[in-house]
């Protein structure tokens, strides 16, 4: 008898946290920069912190050719992609009862290796994610740099992905309270760019728009 494999898009613990909602996904995915990619490695698990874009249904991740894990992936390993964004800190009556508002989602299948223009066309999505028009503003990559650089998209499919997410206060007490409640927000900002030694010309429009987007 084959053994019913469990529904890895459910959320179990506080389900109503969670949400099958794309747009959900989307502006978690297109507010941060930063996911973790895990699979296993020889029996081994292995875990990385790697910069992402989203475009359209899938994410663009990138790293070195160098690296075996990232070319066990490639080969066709399944795959996690994490990624959290914490909002709020949450201040209750007791250290049991305080928490964070967050959104959360994890994203599994299979990394696909993109080759001559896709390559491009995928590093290039991923550089102006970070710095709006960078790629405008520099010089294009070297035959050399690209064969050291591997691009990859991972498909974001119906199934494929669970979102979760706490807002609002501490829950109410049921006990009498002689301390502060509430939240604290959390924000990412950016603060005043600081050139390099041999920096030429003044702050360009990819750095402003990072600096302006995150005043």
């Amino acid at each position: 008898m084959t053994a019913r494999l469990p529904d890895l898009t459910r959320v179990h613990r506080h389900a109503e946290r969670g949400s099958q909602e794309r747009t959900r996904l989307d502006a978690l995915l297109d507010d941060e920069l930063v996911g973790t990619l895990s699979t296993v490695v020889d029996g081994q698990p292995w875990a990385v912190p790697l910069l992402f874009a989203r475009d359209g249904d899938r994410l663009l991740l990138h790293g070195s050719t160098g690296a075996g894990a990232l070319r066990h992936v490639v080969a066709g390993a399944s795959v996690a992609f994490s990624v959290t964004a914490i909002d709020a800190i949450v201040v209750a009556h007791s250290t049991f009862d305080s928490s964070a508002n967050y959104r959360s989602a994890v994203l599994r299948g299979t990394v696909h290796n993109l080759r001559g223009p896709e390559q491009a066309a995928a590093l290039d999505a991923l550089s102006d994610r970070v710095l709006p028009g960078r790629t405008r503003e520099v010089r294009g990559s070297t035959p050399k740099e690209w064969a050291a650089t591997l691009a990859m998209e991972l498909p974001i499919n119906e199934g494929s992905w669970t979102y979760k997410e706490r807002t609002g206060g501490p829950s109410a007490p049921d006990e009498e309270v002689d301390v502060w409640c509430g939240v604290i927000p959390l924000r990412r900002v950016a603060a005043v760019p600081e050139p390099a030694a041999w920096s030429v010309g003044p702050v360009p429009a990819s750095v402003l728009a990072v600096t302006r987007g995150r005043e």
